[in-house]
């Protein structure tokens, strides 16, 4: 779509973001009003805070005039603006930045669900390049990198004062290249060398199978534009398995689910609702607030069901736990998720000139609450049986990021987010199965309208 309307003045492209990290592409189209006439009408008014503004850029000129001539080496224009440029946008939050051409090209590749790579989402954590979660069946998770891993070095090069950007584009490549890594990881004394080859990532996102006694357990990776489509076939795969008469209920794992397209949330969630809110989101202006509101039709036709979390459950992922929890539809078990709560704009600069990532909102739960840098509590909290040496390489949460929007009620630093590889070792799982099946009672399942739950 072109960022140009009529007479030559920008529209702003809207994408809303809801992504777990910095660097995670993930995006929903929609569109706005120019941006230019407002940082014009800012300069040009007659107001003591314009003139101050107007004052400020004009300092801005005469130090960018001052490095072009005096500088040591000759410097390059096009890369001291997008450093200036980084450098105001990154200091707002940890979620917004400016995306120079060549990222902007990238992420649209993201969102197509499919690039040469190695399948993990990355995050910059106390400026080191910190692995969130690897992709099942890529060579990033068959390679044995880990939730919590530190990216110190890629094919010999420190990753120190390196943008996530410029990380992030090194480890994508040609398919059948090679990558090595040099890993730092939380209680091995020396880095691990691990050479991965890069292969086709496709963004598949829903992942289903028959548990056994008539369970049917679903897990979405993450928020793609394919998410709702392929949650919609995996359920009916699994009613073609499964006789409506004997299933059960449904287990949807949202673990170690970084996040992505808002309006993947919401179809996402209202797969198994017929009615009510699904989430709201607010920004600075009243007037731009949007409700969310499921439509008729639930494709499991009721049937019990079950939402697994951790604290690699961010952003999308806390859109539908909190709109099932709050609707009554889902009880929620596992641990507190991550506790990212707030809405990025990309907004098309024109031509080469890429894009601006900026947090323009937060996302509501049906209820009003704001799950900023707190998380969604579960009804039943089941922790897991996590080993020594990885205690505590993954425990990351929204209140950790610094310049993190703060909350509104008590901030929560972190919860598990390690999942065992066998599902028997599993305690999450298993608790749930135990429910489904009526080998385990909890008040808090069946989720319904008859409880008062508090949240």
């Amino acid at each position: 779509m072109a960022p140009w309307g009529r007479n030559g003045q920008m529209k702003r492209v809207v994408y809303i973001l809801a992504g777990a990290v910095a660097g995670t592409a993930i995006v929903l189209l929609a569109t706005a009003p120019g941006l230019l006439p407002l940082v014009s009408g800012a300069i040009a008014s007659p107001s003591t805070d314009a003139a101050e503004t107007y004052h400020q850029l004009e300092l801005f000129g005469k130090i960018f005039e001052a490095v072009r001539n005096d500088y040591v080496e000759k410097p390059d224009d096009s890369k001291l603006i997008a450093s200036a440029i980084n450098g105001m946008v990154g200091g707002l939050d940890p979620h917004s930045n400016y995306l120079d051409a060549t990222n902007y090209q990238e992420m649209q590749v993201d969102t197509s669900g499919e690039f040469g790579g190695l399948g993990m989402q990355v995050t910059m954590e106390n400026n080191v390049v910190t692995v969130v979660s690897p992709i099942d069946d890529t060579p990033a998770a068959k390679g044995g990198i880990l939730a919590g891993d530190i990216i110190a070095q890629v094919d010999g090069e420190s990753t120190k004062d390196l943008p996530l950007d410029r990380v992030v584009a090194k480890l994508r490549g040609s398919v059948g290249t090679k990558v090595t890594l040099g890993i730092t990881r939380k209680n091995e004394p020396k880095p691990i060398v691990i050479t991965l080859t890069r292969e086709i990532i496709k963004a598949r996102s829903v992942s289903s199978r028959d548990e056994g006694d008539n369970v049917g357990y679903i897990r979405i990776t993450q928020f793609n534009n394919l998410a709702t489509d392929e949650l919609t076939s995996a359920i009916k795969d699994l009613s073609a398995k499964i006789p409506a008469g004997q299933l059960k209920g449904y287990i949807l794992d949202l673990r170690n689910n970084p996040g992505g397209l808002l309006d993947q949330a919401i179809g996402v969630s209202d797969a198994f609702l017929t009615r009510g809110e699904i989430v709201s989101t607010r920004g600075r202006d009243p007037g731009e607030s949007e409700r969310f509101v499921a439509k008729p039709g639930d494709l499991t036709n009721g049937k019990p069901l079950i939402v697994l979390i951790n604290g690699g459950s961010a952003s999308a992922s806390e859109i539908v736990a909190g709109a099932l929890q709050d609707q009554k539809r889902a009880t929620i078990v596992g641990t507190q998720s991550f506790g990212k709560g707030s809405v990025q704009t990309i907004i098309p600069l024109g031509h080469d000139d890429g894009a601006l990532r900026l947090t323009t909102a937060r996302y509501y739960t049906p209820s009003g609450r704001s799950i900023q840098a707190e998380g969604i509590t579960p009804d039943i909290v089941v922790t897991e049986d996590v080993p020594k040496d990885m205690q505590q390489q993954s425990n990351i949460s929204e209140a950790a990021l610094p310049r993190h929007f703060q909350a509104q009620g008590q901030e929560q630093k972190g919860s598990q987010s390690y999942v065992p590889s066998k599902p028997e070792d599993d305690k999450a799982l298993q608790t749930a199965l135990a429910l489904l099946r009526g080998t385990q009672v909890n008040p808090a399942f069946p989720a319904g309208p008859e409880q008062a739950l508090q949240h």
